[in-house]
C-alpha cells in the first residue's frame, strides 16, 4: 500500500553516497571515484554539491572500508561527512550507509541516495528534486526522457525491432525517499536475491510504489567510460571558469 502523503516538510534530510565500486570500464588505475577533475576527486564534487545544501544534515560516503574521512571532506560550512563499509553490490552499500544513519535519523526522515560518479548534478536539480520528491507519498528521482532513437539487439547485435520511446525515462541520482521505508525495501529485495540497480528499483519491487519522475538536466552524467570522464572533465573545468564571474 502507498503510503499517505505528508506535508512533513521539518523532516531531517540525511545524504547516502555508495562509492565503494571499482569502476573498472574506465580503464582507469584507480577507482573512478577517486579519478582527480578540476582539483578535486569525483567523489569530493559529489560531497561538495551535497554539502552545500542547507537542508541536508549528514552525508554517510560508502567506501570500500569505512575509516576515519579526510578533514577536507567536513572543512567549511556545511553538512558533517562521515564513511561506512561498502558492500559485494551498490545495494548492499546503499543499506550499509542508510544502518550507518540509524543511531542519528528517524525512519520518518528523507535518504537522499546520489551517485559519487555522478559529479556534475546542478545545484537546481538538486533543490527541484528535494521540493517535489518530498512532496510526493513515495518520493522520487531525478530523471530525463529518452530521446535517442531505441534498438533492440537480437543475435549478433543485429537490430531485432525499434522500440518506441515515448513515455521512457533514463533514472539519474539523487533518488529521495524515507530512510526507514528505502531500508526495508532494500532488506527485502536482497533477501529475494535481487541486486536492484537503483533505489526505485527497490521500492517498485518492495512495495508496488510509482516513485515520482523528477525532470533534470540531461547533464547530470554518470562517468563509466573513458569518455565520460573526458566530457566531465570538460565540464567541470567550464563551470570552475563561470563561478568567479557568476559570483561577482
Amino acid at each position: 500500500m502507498m503510503p499517505a502523503a505528508s506535508s512533513d516538510s521539518a523532516a531531517a534530510l540525511w545524504a547516502v553516497v555508495p562509492a565503494a565500486g571499482g569502476g573498472r570500464r574506465t580503464g582507469a588505475a584507480a577507482p573512478k571515484q577517486y579519478l582527480e577533475v578540476a582539483g578535486k576527486t569525483l567523489l569530493q564534487h559529489v560531497l561538495c554539491r551535497l554539502r552545500a545544501h542547507p537542508r541536508i544534515r549528514g552525508i554517510v560516503a560508502v567506501l570500500a572500508a569505512a575509516g576515519a574521512p579526510p578533514p577536507e571532506w567536513s572543512a567549511g560550512p556545511g553538512a558533517p561527512v562521515r564513511t561506512a563499509a561498502g558492500g559485494a553490490e551498490r545495494c548492499h552499500s546503499v543499506l550499509n550507509g542508510l544502518r550507518a544513519l540509524a543511531d542519528t535519523a528517524d525512519a520518518r526522515d528523507w535518504a537522499l541516495v546520489h551517485d559519487a560518479a555522478r559529479p556534475c548534478l546542478h545545484p537546481e536539480d538538486l533543490e527541484r528534486l528535494i521540493r517535489e520528491g518530498a512532496g510526493h507519498p513515495v518520493g522520487g528521482v531525478l530523471a530525463a526522457p529518452v530521446q535517442d532513437t531505441l534498438k533492440r539487439a537480437g543475435p549478433a547485435d543485429e537490430i531485432a525491432e525499434t522500440v518506441p520511446r515515448e513515455g521512457l525515462w533514463r533514472a539519474l541520482t539523487p533518488q529521495i525517499f524515507r530512510l526507514g521505508r528505502l531500508t526495508r525495501a532494500l532488506e527485502k529485495t536482497i533477501r529475494q536475491g535481487l541486486a536492484v540497480s537503483d533505489e526505485a528499483q527497490a521500492m517498485e519491487i518492495a512495495y508496488g510504489d510509482k516513485p515520482l519522475l523528477i525532470r533534470a538536466r540531461h547533464d547530470n552524467r554518470k562517468v563509466t567510460y573513458p569518455a565520460d570522464l573526458e566530457w566531465v572533465r570538460h565540464a567541470l573545468r567550464e563551470a570552475e571558469k563561470r563561478e568567479p564571474q557568476e559570483a561577482r
